[in-house]
């Protein structure tokens, strides 16, 4: 059997000790995931014969799991001559240990029992997990020695997960720990440069996603007809957006389509970038596939971008404005389910973050939007304004 050494930053001690159940929980860039690769890498190579899953509730693509982050883990450690990675799952060469990938959607309680056997269970995501998940979880794992990992960003103090994990009584044997950008001495540049902007932009926004705190006034937030799911375009026309960034806004680029007859908006590219100089703009839109053969609708704010922009071979236009365009156009959105894919994670963010604005004395809810948490949300409303202008002769803007 072979010892490995791992990065292992202060926070992360305690879930070395033997535990039925470890969580961990937290901000973006936390480390949670690393960490928890690395732990799983560690205990396969030590003993050849484990058997581990890592779950999350919906995983239509294997693309969607910690399976590369894994397989990088691997690499790193230089231990890749103990694993077969194949394309669905992770084999020891040496014995008969399997690192498994499954989505909790596809169970039922007579499926499930095939991990009856398994040593581990990571659940990746768990914010998601619904409570059915979490019941058919914890009975199906009961070998002696078992354990149950959770690594999750916390949403709502409600959550299952949070509920059981984070209660004033959480099961016997449970070690839970917290981290966030600040404990995690790998934080990359890009990472520390987008929470810097959120901390002096958004103070909300910045204590949910950075810092891992819940999502407070859910009452007052605009959209709750959306889920994350992997989405592909296939033989359908495709709308692009694009916001501006001023000074230190970002500027933000997506694609996205609709389906009329299921009354559902896709979104499954984007970018997100604070501080873009104008010339550097060009590259940036080609990073998305299809921007300069479809159309783009731009804030036409910026007429001296769109000339320049236009000049340089992409097909775009400014968006028609009017009054209540903004209304309007969050109104359309509203009547559509919106599907996100999971790469999309600024996206997500603004849907979850986009708010009304709320009375600070009264605690009453407003019906003015918050001017925030809203460029991705703009591009959508510029990308499909012919949708909205023909059903509320009010052009997006």
């Amino acid at each position: 059997m072979q010892t490995l050494e791992i990065d292992t930053p202060r926070w992360s001690k305690p879930l070395f000790q033997p535990s039925r159940y470890k969580g961990v929980h937290g901000g973006r860039a936390g480390g949670k995931s690393r960490l928890l690769a690395s732990m799983l890498v560690e205990e396969h190579a030590c003993d050849y014969n484990q058997a581990s899953v890592c779950v999350r509730e919906t995983q239509k693509s294997i693309d969607l799991s910690v399976k590369r982050l894994i397989e990088q883990t691997i690499e790193k450690y230089k231990v890749s001559h103990l694993f077969d990675v194949g394309r669905s799952a992770i084999k020891s060469t040496r014995g008969d240990g399997l690192i498994a990938f499954q989505g909790m959607q596809d169970h039922t309680a007579d499926s499930i029992k095939s991990l009856e056997d398994f040593d581990r269970c990571w659940i990746e995501e768990a914010q998601s997990l619904s409570q059915r998940s979490l019941d058919l979880i914890r009975p199906t794992f009961r070998k002696d020695g078992s354990e149950i990992w959770a690594s999750w960003n916390p949403y709502m103090e409600t959550d299952p997960i949070d509920r059981l994990l984070r209660s004033e009584t959480p099961p016997p044997d449970s070690i839970i720990v917290n981290t966030n950008y600040m404990d995690n001495p790998w934080i990359t540049s890009v990472a520390k440069q987008e929470m810097e902007y959120d901390r002096d932009h958004d103070k909300d926004k910045y204590e949910h996603v950075w810092l891992g705190g819940y999502v407070r006034n859910s009452e007052s937030r605009v959209f709750h007809n959306w889920r994350v799911e992997e989405v592909t375009p296939v033989n359908v026309p495709l709308y692009y957006g694009l916001d501006f960034g001023f000074s230190v806004d970002p500027t933000a680029f997506l694609r996205c389509w609709v389906d009329q007859d299921k009354r559902e908006i896709y979104v499954d590219q984007e970018v997100y970038k604070v501080g873009i100089e104008i010339d550097d703009i060009p590259a940036y839109l080609d990073t998305i596939p299809g921007s300069r053969h479809y159309r783009i609708v731009a804030d036409s704010a910026r007429p001296d971008t769109i000339s320049y922009l236009r000049n340089q071979g992409f097909n775009i236009v400014g968006a028609k404005k009017g009054k209540g365009s903004v209304e309007d156009g969050v109104e359309f959105l509203k009547s559509y389910t919106i599907i996100v894919h999971p790469r999309c994670k600024h996206f997500i963010d603004e849907l979850t973050m986009y708010s009304y604005k709320v009375d600070k004395r009264t605690g009453i809810v407003m019906p003015d939007l918050e001017d925030k948490n809203n460029h991705h949300i703009d591009a959508t409303r510029y990308a499909l304004q012919d949708f909205v202008s023909s059903t509320t002769e009010v052009f997006i803007g």
